[in-house]
Parts: C-alpha cells; sequence; structure tokens
C-alpha cells in the first residue's frame, strides 16, 4: 500500500513510542494525573506471549495507588500459590533443592508495605493496563509506528505512520516518551550509547502444553524450575498449573546456532529429557528469541525526548528486575511531566528524571546479573563475583535511593542499593527478608510501624524516611476510613508533621505552596483529636521516619522522600518556601 499522508497536525503535551508495560503504565500514571497523552505501538495488540510475570512489591504499590491492584491480582490469580524458585536436575530424580521456598517467609512483608508481589504474566497484566488507561482518557493507538521526529526548544515534531491504511500524520508533542524497547530507534536517533558488561546469554522461549506434566510437577507449585541436566538444561515455567507450560532452552547465536534450528520437534525431545519424561505428549504453540544483556544509556533523553524501560536499560531476566524498574521510571517521569505541564514546577524538573534513575538502574542491572550468576542461569556460564555480600530482591526493591536529584538533604556517597550484613534464607537467598518493628536509634524500644533493619541487627536502616528513599508506609485512620501513608502520594507534594506540635509546619506549609502556586497537600499525624491522620496505638509517626515530633516531612508524589527536618524551624515558612523551590526547579 503506498502511504498517504494528511495536513493535519494533531497537538498532544505528551506523546508516548512503544505499549508495552512501560508505554501502557506510563499512559495509566499520566491518566490519573490528567495529563492528555497519545500512545503508538507498532504491533497490532498486546502481547500474546506469557513472560515477564514477576510484579514486585513497589510496583504493585504504584499499581494500588492508581486504583488497579484488584484487577491485576484477578487477572493472576491462577498463579497465586506459585512461590519459590526450584533447581533440579530433573522433575523425577532426587537430586533437587529449593534456591528459595517462599518469596515473603514469615510473612514480615506486610509491616513494611500495603502490598506484595504478584506473578501476573505480561500478556495478562498488558490487557488490564490498557483497559484502564482508555478508562482514564488516554489515546492508545496499535499498528501505529514512529517514522521519524525532529525537536525543537518548544516541543517535538514525530510523524506516525498507521501500519494498516498507509496514513502517516504529524503530531506535535510538548514531550516524547520513548519506551520502545531495547533496541530503541529513538535511542539510536538521538546517539545515545550504552555503557555495562553487554550481551550476557541468549534463549529461545517456547510455549507448549502437556497433560500429564501437572502430575509429575506434583505440589511444588514454583515460580520457575531451574534444570540442569547437562545434555538438556532449561528453565521450566507454569502457565496455567495445568496443561500450558513456557520452557527457556539455551541458544548460542555467538556460536553460529540459527533459530532455525529450533524446531518442534528439536523443542519437545529437549523438553521431555530436561524435566524426565521420555514419553511425555507435548504440543509446540509458540516460540520467541530473547537476549539477556547488561546495558545502560549514557543519558536518559535529550531535551524534550525521555527514555523509559528497555530504551534506558536492559538487565537479565533473573529477579524480574527489568520491567518493574522500567514501571518505576514511568511513574517518576509522569509526575514530574504532569508537574511541569501544570505550571507548578520549573523544566529543570525533568533533568531529575534520569539523575534519579539511571544510577538505579545501573546499581539494579549489576545485581540482576549477579543473580543470575547465583542461580546458574540457564545458558549462562558466568560465576558468582563472591565477595560482598549481595542485596536480596526485597532490598532491590524497596531500599534504593537517589543519590540526587528532587531531593534536599540526600548523602551522595551512600550506596544507591544498600547492602544487607547477613545472609538468612529468603528473596534471592541472599540479604533476604527484613525484620521490621526495629528500633530507631540505639537504646529505643522497637516501634509498630517504625524504620526495619535487616535481619542480624546491623548494616543499613531502610525505609527510615531519608530523602531520596521510599516513604516508610504506616496504616492510619482519616475520617473513618482506614488507608496506608503510601495512598496520599500521587498528585501533588505531602507534607506530615505531628499532630501534638506546635513547630508550626502545617499553617507554613499553606502559606508557603500559596505563594508559590504549589499544590501541596497537608496532614498532621497522631492519635490526638487535631490529627488529619490517626495512627494505630503505639505508632509513631515521627519514629518511623527518623524525626521527631516537632519535625516535618515532605513526600513527593511518586512517594519518595523529598526532605526533612529534625525539629521545629525559627522560620517554617520560609525553609518549606525555599525546599519547595529547590526540589521543583522553580525560578
Amino acid at each position: 500500500m503506498q502511504p498517504t499522508s494528511t495536513d493535519r497536525t494533531e497537538h498532544v503535551p505528551v506523546l508516548v513510542i512503544g505499549g508495552s508495560l512501560v508505554g501502557l503504565s506510563a499512559s495509566l500514571f499520566l491518566g490519573r494525573l490528567g495529563v492528555r497523552h497519545l500512545l503508538v505501538e507498532k504491533h497490532t495488540a498486546t502481547s500474546h506471549h506469557p513472560r515477564g510475570r514477576g510484579n514486585n512489591v513497589r510496583t504493585m504499590e504504584l499499581y494500588r495507588t492508581a486504583g488497579i491492584e484488584p484487577a491485576i491480582r484477578e487477572a493472576a490469580c491462577v498463579l497465586a500459590r506459585n512461590h519459590g524458585i526450584l533447581q533440579a536436575e530433573s522433575l523425577t530424580g532426587d537430586s533437587q533443592r529449593w534456591l528459595f521456598r517462599e518469596i515473603d517467609p514469615g510473612g514480615g512483608l506486610a509491616a513494611l508495605s500495603p502490598s506484595s508481589w504478584c506473578l501476573c504474566s505480561q500478556n495478562d497484566l498488558e490487557p488490564v493496563l490498557l483497559q484502564h488507561a482508555r478508562a482514564l482518557g488516554g489515546d492508545i493507538r496499535f499498528g501505529t509506528e514512529l517514522t521519524s521526529f525532529t525537536q525543537d526548544a518548544d516541543g517535538v515534531t514525530a510523524e506516525i505512520l498507521d501500519r494498516e491504511s498507509g496514513t502517516t500524520r504529524t503530531v506535535r508533542a510538548g514531550y516524547l516518551v520513548a519506551a520502545d524497547g531495547p533496541r530503541s530507534p529513538v535511542r539510536r536517533a538521538l546517539g545515545i550509547g550504552q555503557t555495562g558488561a553487554g550481551e550476557l546469554f541468549h534463549n529461545v522461549s517456547v510455549t507448549f502444553t502437556a497433560k500429564r506434566l501437572a502430575e509429575v510437577v506434583g505440589d511444588r507449585h514454583f515460580i520457575a524450575c531451574y534444570l540442569t541436566n547437562p545434555d538438556a538444561d532449561g528453565a521450566l515455567l507454569p502457565v496455567d498449573n495445568q496443561d500450558e507450560w513456557v520452557f527457556h532452552l539455551p541458544w548460542h547465536p555467538e556460536d553460529g546456532e540459527p533459530l532455525d534450528a529450533f524446531t518442534d520437534e528439536r523443542c519437545a525431545a529437549h523438553i521431555r529429557t530436561a524435566v524426565g519424561v521420555p514419553g511425555l505428549e507435548i504440543e509446540i504453540t509458540g516460540k520467541a528469541p530473547w537476549h539477556a544483556a547488561e546495558r545502560v544509556a549514557e543519558s536518559y533523553g535529550q531535551g524534550r525526548v525521555l527514555l523509559a524501560g528497555d530504551a534506558a536499560h536492559e538487565m537479565s531476566p533473573t529477579g524480574a528486575f527489568g520491567s518493574n524498574t522500567g514501571i518505576q521510571d514511568a511513574h517518576n517521569l509522569a509526575w514530574k511531566l504532569a508537574a511541569v505541564l501544570g505550571g507548578w514546577a520549573g523544566p529543570g524538573l525533568l533533568e531529575t528524571y534520569g539523575q534519579e534513575r539511571r544510577p538505579v538502574a545501573v546499581a539494579t542491572s549489576a545485581r540482576a546479573s549477579e543473580r543470575s550468576a547465583e542461580h546458574s542461569h540457564p545458558g549462562y556460564d558466568a560465576l558468582p563475583a563472591g565477595g560482598g555480600r549481595q542485596s536480596g530482591v526485597l532490598t532491590v526493591a524497596l531500599g534504593y535511593r537517589y543519590p540526587a536529584g528532587a531531593v534536599v538533604g540526600v548523602d551522595p556517597d551512600r550506596p544507591v542499593v544498600p547492602q544487607p550484613p547477613a545472609p538468612p534464607a529468603g528473596p534471592g537467598g541472599t540479604g533476604g527478608p527484613v525484620v521490621p518493628h526495629a528500633p530507631a536509634r540505639p537504646g529505643e524500644q522497637p516501634v509498630p510501624g517504625g524504620p526495619a533493619l535487616p535481619r542480624g541487627g546491623a548494616g543499613p536502616r531502610l525505609w527510615t524516611g531519608d530523602p531520596g528513599t521510599r516513604a516508610p508506609h504506616l496504616w492510619v485512620t482519616r475520617c473513618g476510613e482506614r488507608l496506608s501513608t503510601l495512598d496520599l502520594y500521587e498528585r501533588a507534594p505531602v507534607l506530615l508533621s505531628g499532630a501534638a506540635s506546635d513547630a508550626g509546619w502545617h499553617a507554613a506549609a499553606e502559606r508557603a505552596a500559596g505563594r508559590l502556586g504549589v499544590p501541596l497537600h497537608r496532614y498532621r499525624l497522631g492519635s490526638v483529636p487535631a490529627a488529619d491522620l490517626v495512627t494505630a496505638p503505639g505508632t509513631d509517626w515521627a519514629a518511623a521516619h527518623t524525626t521527631s515530633e516537632d519535625g516535618a516531612v515532605l513526600v513527593r508524589p511518586d512517594g519518595f522522600v523529598a526532605w526533612r527536618a529534625d525539629g521545629a524551624s525559627p522560620d517554617p515558612e520560609a525553609e518549606l518556601t525555599a525546599v519547595l523551590r529547590e526540589v521543583l526547579r522553580l525560578a
């Protein structure tokens, strides 16, 4: 079909390129914030291949705030009972061990978060995101491809192609968000290079049905099973715990192995040998190659064009860090776009996107590669680096921090991802679960809902309200409704202060925000009648945030602490005004 063009130029504040997990999440978050946008995706529909299933607790917190956590859990119900990673020579032999058995052993995560992990395959999650993003007004067009773009000081001009009709249109956008995958044409057009170890290994993901396999698996309801038979290794993943499964076969294109060598017959024979059931009836239903790599873009954008997800970073799939990091990229970027477009932040706020997210990607991608080595992921021959303790999944998911950006009072020399002191059994096997209710300071008694320390009683304190970290979770009551403090953080910055204090932060925040035109929300916490948020008996909100009753905490719309005051100020209005100017890059 000969391409045709239309003379009409469409105008949107934000153009999103790519309609997979990250692009659709960006659309959802922008829609929640009332930002009009257009998303284009070259494929005709959402993903049909079951992959990218591990949604960590931080990602689920974001989806909770966006109002879609129940819908995602409903879509994921078939895998709700699956836990742990099993390693075995075969499913029928005696040589097998659990790399970890439970994602949240002991249920300690409930003290740290109102959410929990969720196994929801990409082909089940994307339709949920699409439905809710469209319900919020997102203009989402499948079968539509970006063909070119240019930018100037005032915006981005893009050409998009309807692949079915052949019609091209011009779109003028204030900003372009490229969530267009690891081989991102947008990143390449910008000339942005990448750093990191590069390609790690290659697999072919094979979907298949095998009616008898569930009998062999029995009650071992794993997330994944790494099968280590030297003649047929690979990773087995359940799709429905009954008939449908996925198997990742090692592929070695670096040795000249062609993709077409993976015939249905070869794949079926490989799976039979790997699981240890020679006569297993198998029907191959699909195949998709994928490449594990460790790469991070040298820059997260240029001018008014910004990268997110795999366009900005590639990670080994072990630990599901890649998709979760990308979804959290989109969340970080969405509130900043909303603030700049809404006029209550300066354009410089968008420069903090890369300052914050790139160091997280560098640290997380390295941890993902190390985790693949620790688990002897099929096709990956690297040995664990050893040496210092490695952070577990929970610490990476919730404990990372921003060393610079839209934050005030951070220590730039502290590690982006804390290193735990001991390796108890738990998520990741190293630096596992975290025990809540640890004392905030030496000599103090544990406080329900207070700060947490890694098990072992020493090492880095996590989730304690430090600037640049995720704000702590506390259960509170507002007008008779029980909610998490994390539920407060979405549409505007939030100032927390003590209801029993006369330090004046609450009133000063109203005056400072009014002067600057910032939509600041304010809450006083405590158990006294003046409290806007009533804390549970025995819960000390100030200890949970490592401040005092006379202190204050400013939390950004993405739930990260922007600034913290340890106590009263001689001029709280002036201090808050200065802090808001710095965080939001206001002139």
